[in-house]
């Protein structure tokens, strides 16, 4: 499909005094957050110093990006004439945008503030192809240095350390996250750029050796692969201090518990290529929270809705850089406040599931004193986001729909061989009689026994699917046949793991 380029054209009079308006207001508001970013320290003091008052002006800000972009944004400014929305005033009056009616109609160019993408010093990346499609972003020089200052704050916040060593185990194509965190962490860290190369990572941590305070940075269901191969080489981990920063997709508290068996601590941040890189980020706080939401049924109805059985991650996020909405589904929107985003994205919809929490919130939900005990030294006074993941990321069975992130705890959770399960992947089977059953695909790795290994998850997965999921449970006693998963092992790079080379994990496939 050609995709449409439209251009600013000339602007009337009133239209060019409304523009200066409306980017000296959005300058300012930029240029005061710009000051609170300086430099890691004063960073921290913004995160801890954030007041509940604040969240006015960023929702003030958030209109103003809408409607600056509706005079200075080509394609923004034609999106809004076909969606009828030319007189948007109020934010909730302007159009959601998404990957399929903004961002896959219009091109890069024509996306950009006053139509103008070639500039020295912007980064193109690209995203993933988890959803089908690779799409490129694109971000300009002001817009990474703002980037780099969140996210090299946050690390020294949450990592401290006098002799930072930050090994950055993404992928280092074209790909968002990998070269956006080794420019980041080289403000604050001594880095390397290993790339998700086991051997290499391995190779420098005997280089160095333990006199430094390691940060792996990499996908999840990385680390585990980097746990795994160190014990394999019999890596002496009591002599050194290593940590764990990953991003990119969800992890559940199984695979949290079986990484930090090594690792000192393992923590996560939330972003999206679309958006930002660094839009949230977990803190001891939210981590704890998230544990206290698995247990507690009456907190969880609180703070997530009666009867939800989910247990999404939490992330702080603030509201005066990336203010987030979340809409009659359930969706996330977010604008991009900052007048340094060379592409903005205006209430951005790329379909995560969440729910939106001030502290004082939760501090209502846990009570005052329960508040106060469990709070950590890195303290972040920002809101929280509560993330369920991709709403389109289930398999329905029996009723109950099944996410992976559920299936991932029953799989690692008490697993003598979780060490041999390289990666998993989803799929159903069309049984006679027009009869489905989900199939859990297992890639496997090492000589085990790969009957006792099915067994074992099969129980693990429908234990922990009984717990977390009413309609799972209730179909379990009306038919115990629901418990007939299928569990399916191949090698390393067989049947549905065939060919697939994307870091991200793909969890959902059609045809196994």
């Amino acid at each position: 499909m050609t995709r449409l380029s439209p251009r600013l054209g000339p602007l009337a009079p009133r239209q060019r005094w409304r523009r200066v308006r409306l980017q000296a207001y959005s300058w300012a508001l930029t240029g005061a957050y710009r000051l609170g970013a300086m430099h890691p320290a004063i960073w921290r003091l913004v995160a801890r110093g954030y007041h509940p008052v604040l969240d006015r002006v960023a929702a003030r800000h958030a209109r103003v990006a809408c409607q600056f972009a509706a005079v200075d944004v080509p394609a923004y400014r034609h999106f809004l004439r076909e969606n009828g929305a030319e007189q948007a005033r109020r934010l909730a009056d302007f159009p959601e945008t998404t990957k399929h009616n903004y961002a896959g109609v219009y091109d890069e160019q024509s996306r950009c503030q006053e139509g103008r993408l070639h500039r020295p010093g912007v980064i193109v990346d690209e995203s993933s192809g988890s959803s089908g499609k690779p799409y490129n972003w694109v971000r300009g020089p002001r817009e990474l240095k703002g980037i780099y200052r969140n996210a090299a704050g946050y690390i020294e916040l949450v990592f401290p350390g006098e002799r930072l060593f930050v090994i950055n185990a993404y992928s280092m194509g074209a790909w968002a996250t990998g070269t956006t965190t080794g420019a980041a962490m080289a403000r604050i860290a001594m880095v390397k750029n290993t790339g998700p190369d086991l051997e290499k990572i391995t190779d420098t941590l005997e280089h160095f050796g333990p006199g430094y305070d390691y940060v792996v940075a990499a996908y999840p269901p990385f680390l585990k692969h980097l746990r795994d191969r160190l014990d394999e080489a019999g890596f002496p981990w009591r002599d050194y201090r290593i940590r764990g920063m990953v991003g990119g997709e969800g992890m559940t508290e199984a695979l949290r518990d079986y990484l930090e068996e090594r690792f000192e601590e393992v923590r996560s941040g939330y972003g999206a290529s679309d958006l930002t890189i660094g839009m949230g980020a977990e803190s001891g706080f939210s981590v704890w929270l998230r544990k206290r939401l698995a247990v507690d049924q009456r907190l969880r109805d609180r703070l997530l809705g009666p009867g939800e059985q989910r247990l999404p991650m939490i992330f702080h996020y603030n509201p005066l850089e990336t203010f987030l909405e979340v809409n009659g589904d359930g969706e996330l929107l977010c604008t991009i406040n900052a007048k340094s985003c060379l592409q903005p994205k205006l209430r951005y919809n790329v379909g995560d599931e969440v729910r939106l929490h001030t502290l004082a919130e939760v501090r209502e939900a846990l009570g005052a004193q329960e508040y106060a005990r469990a709070w950590t030294d890195e303290r972040l006074n920002l809101p929280l986001l509560f993330l369920f993941g991709r709403k389109d990321s289930t398999i329905s069975y029996m009723g109950a729909n099944l996410y992976p992130q559920d299936v991932e705890y029953g799989l690692y959770q008490g697993n003598p061989h979780a060490a041999a399960i390289n990666r998993f992947c989803l799929s159903l089977e069309e049984l006679p009689g027009l009869e489905y059953r989900p199939v859990i695909n297992l890639e496997v790795r090492g000589d085990v026994d790969r009957g006792e290994l099915a067994d074992i998850c099969r129980k693990g997965v429908v234990a922990h699917l009984s717990a977390v999921s009413r309609d799972f449970a209730e179909s379990l006693k009306e038919d115990p046949t629901a418990a007939d998963l299928r569990v399916r092992i191949y090698d390393l790079n067989e049947g549905p793991f065939a060919g697939f080379t994307k870091m991200k994990n793909v969890y959902l496939v059609k045809d196994a």
